[in-house]
């Protein structure tokens, strides 16, 4: 099975997206900050990061810059997912995010979202497309 990385604070979210991810066939590794989800990532190696923005001890975008300042994880394809962005928000791009996606979103977007991840992964320098 695919190994994934869920970075997200709210807990109901966080239940949630795990649930939609794990019924389509993943293996999820859930984290309740960014710096759990760095050391997730160091430990099992995971095909795509999904992370909120905003969230304590670390946020996503010092977790996604974490990420590429480490050879063994530059490249690795990682979702920002977030109520708080707004047209223009320069956050995605400053952490070098693969992709974004809004909440409230849909089952099938965030699925759509990993699943595009996984197959383009992720290309430095390459500004973060937005699903709804």
């Amino acid at each position: 099975m695919t190994v994934l990385v869920l970075a997200e604070d709210d807990d109901d979210i966080r239940k949630l997206s795990a649930r939609i991810l794990r019924r389509a066939g993943y293996t999820v590794i859930e984290a309740v900050d960014g710096g759990t989800a760095l050391e997730a990532v160091r430990e099992h190696n995971p095909a795509v990061v999904v992370s909120d923005v905003d969230m304590p001890v670390m946020t996503g975008v010092e977790l996604s810059l974490a990420l590429r300042a480490d050879p063994a994880t530059r490249d690795l394809p990682v979702i920002f997912v977030s109520g708080s962005l707004i047209p223009g928000d320069a956050r995605p791009a400053e952490g070098q995010a693969t992709d974004v996606l809004l909440k409230p979103f849909l089952p099938a977007d965030l699925l759509a979202c990993v699943e595009k991840a996984l197959e383009t992964g992720h290309i430095d320098g390459v500004e973060p497309d937005t699903a709804p």
